[in-house]
């Protein structure tokens, strides 16, 4: 975001930001300036699961029985995901799925607060491709978990037939069918692309806009100071979204299995 910045304050780039803006070149040497294969965007994500893995190992490499800072800290993470999410949307079994959904918590806001980290400041999860392949793991998750728990046809039969009237039932059965089997996966990944990308939008426009008009006229600097405070505040309103856009993809995660575990519709 900076660096576009001194690029727009030196004269060589355009107002207002535009969704080029978030196809990067390659960082690589040999990569063109047309080669996305390995971007800032990659290279974020394989930071996000190097510093989880590096942390949740480094914080039981030797657990005590008074925990560390470190040791307190990871367990009051698990310990908040298996008891406000897994326990809370599915009961005691959903104790088994608490790992699963910590790192998804975990992975999720890490990525997410990218978009707020001097240096980074944008979120992998403003490209649709990684909110929509995390969506396409809990689809397959929640699907595998129902057909191994009731069986293929008992779990497709609690899918998609309603305890309803034989006579309405041609109408509901598609509804449910779209709405379990296409609506869910797509609205996980759209719910959480659209909120990182809007958030990383308004940082651009106000800060890049601030320099618009400085560069522009002098006489509106005070106008620009007033942009750059609203990229302090829009900033701190973003880190609220990135919580809540991890917690909520984790909850309607576990609220898919409980739904596919759950014996009646």
């Amino acid at each position: 975001m900076f660096g576009q910045a001194n690029v727009l304050a030196a004269g060589q780039a355009e107002f207002p930001p535009s969704v080029e803006d978030f196809y990067l070149p390659s960082i690589l040497p040999w990569g063109a300036h047309d080669n996305y294969w390995f971007t800032k965007i990659t290279a974020m994500v394989w930071l996000a699961v190097g510093v989880l893995i590096i942390f949740f190992l480094a914080s039981y490499r030797n657990p005590k029985l008074v925990p560390t800072k470190k040791q307190w800290f990871a367990e009051s993470i698990y310990g908040f995901v298996r008891n406000n999410i897994a326990v809370d949307m599915i009961g005691h079994a959903g104790v088994r799925f608490a790992p699963y959904f910590t790192t998804l918590f975990c992975f999720i806001l890490l990525t997410n607060a990218f978009a707020i980290i001097p240096f980074f400041q944008i979120s992998p999860n403003s490209h649709i491709a990684f909110p929509a392949f995390l969506a396409v793991i809990s689809y397959v998750l929640f699907n595998w978990i129902g057909i191994r728990h009731h069986g293929f046809v008992k779990y497709f039969k609690n899918s998609l037939v309603p305890p309803a009237p034989w006579y309405i039932l041609p109408l509901l059965i598609p509804i449910e069918f779209f709405s379990t089997f296409l609506v869910r996966p797509f609205s996980l990944a759209v719910r959480l692309f659209a909120n990182m990308f809007a958030g990383h939008m308004l940082l651009l426009v106000f800060t890049l806009g601030g320099f618009a008009m400085i560069s522009a006229n002098a006489w509106l600097a005070p106008v620009s100071v007033l942009s750059w405070v609203m990229t302090i505040a829009l900033t701190f309103l973003e880190f609220l979204v990135i919580c809540l856009q991890a917690y909520v993809f984790t909850v309607l995660t576990a609220s898919y299995v409980q739904g596919a575990l759950a014996e009646e519709h």
